[in-house]
């Protein structure tokens, strides 16, 4: 009977931790890999308005945006409640679009200058005039493939 009973001076052998640092460090690249971070903090409203005919665009990397709306209430006091142009992080006049357009431009490997895409997101709300005068100004720097960024309309 002796064979079956069992020894109870024996401990259980230790957990093995040294795979431990590599499956750490597997979780981290793949955190890293997989997240994107926001590159424009908005300080306009932004409404899309609704569309039916929509195409996705191709090269994401190869667009520069440019948002038009109303500023946020946190900025209504410095910059009034009138639409507002941002390009990237800041406000700006119509007559920075040609000055945005060509750092943009210059920021990119020559081979894709001419596939530069500028998206005009702009909200449902903003009169015509100022998205006009942003026209002009992307016509004057050459920057003639523009497109108008919406939201699909849901079906009702």
């Amino acid at each position: 009977m002796s064979k079956f009973r069992k020894d109870e001076g024996k401990e259980l052998p230790p957990i093995s931790t040294a795979s431990l640092p590599d499956i750490v460090f597997m979780l981290l690249f793949f955190f890293m890999v997989s997240t994107t971070m926001r590159e424009v903090t908005l300080k306009v409203k932004m409404h899309l308005p609704e569309a039916t005919e929509l195409s996705k665009l191709e090269k994401k990397s190869l667009v520069s945006y440019i948002y038009i709306g109303e500023p946020l209430p946190m900025y209504q006091k410095a910059f009034g409640k009138a639409p507002r142009i941002q390009l990237n992080d800041q406000f700006a006049e119509v007559g920075d679009v040609q000055d945005y357009v060509i750092a943009e431009r210059e920021a990119r490997v020559e081979a894709e200058r001419n596939a530069i895409v500028t998206s005009l997101k702009i909200d449902e709300n903003t009169k015509m005039l100022i998205v006009n005068d942003v026209k002009q100004e992307l016509r004057k720097s050459a920057a003639l493939n523009i497109n108008y960024s919406s939201r699909k309309r849901s079906e009702r």
